[in-house]
């Protein structure tokens, strides 16, 4: 079984290889942006699971600690509280938020690109021929099939962190009672 989970990876690294070698330089620029991506989802999905209960079961603590809960010093600390909390759970968003669009615009470089492979080729043979044209397209359709999907595959963690963090948000204001 590890022979073949060790060529099962060793296969998928020259998949790899063969898409940067077919798409160029922007297809590893796009493979850059989807593993940053999808560290940042891991970190936040770990973020959500480990570290998220353990601030708020430690927030909730200090909230009940408290004597006062009605003043309204009590209350902008309450608030206080609710917005560390959320701006815990919101970090990386920007950056999560950005490599998202950002691969598929990247795909498009990469289209352009070899779109101006194709009609290099054009101008420097006077003619259209088939051969020299499907270096150019084909280096074009792996930069945008590469773009879309990095991209697709990171529009679902987005938007689950993001109403995640809003339910959670709701949850925290429900536990600090005043």
């Amino acid at each position: 079984m590890p022979e073949t989970l060790v060529q099962r990876v060793l296969d998928s690294i020259d998949a790899v290889r063969d898409l940067i070698d077919g798409g160029g330089p922007f297809v590893l620029a796009i493979f850059l942006c989807g593993v940053t991506m999808w560290t940042l989802v891991l970190e936040r999905y770990w973020y959500f699971a480990r570290v998220l209960p353990r601030q708020t079961e430690q927030t909730v603590q200090v909230w009940n600690d408290r004597a006062d809960h009605h003043s309204w010093c009590a209350h902008q600390i309450r608030f206080a509280m609710i917005s560390r909390l959320n701006a815990a759970m919101s970090a990386n968003f920007p950056l999560l938020r950005v490599l998202v669009p950002l691969s598929p615009l990247l795909g498009l470089i990469g289209t352009v690109s070899g779109m101006l492979e194709v009609f290099d080729s054009m101008a420097l043979k006077g003619s259209a021929d088939a051969r020299a044209m499907a270096s150019g397209v084909s280096h074009a359709m792996i930069c945008t099939m590469t773009g879309l999907a990095i991209s697709i595959t990171g529009l679902y963690p987005v938007y689950y962190f993001r109403s995640r963090t809003r339910r959670e948000t709701e949850l925290i204001g429900d536990k600090l009672v005043y």
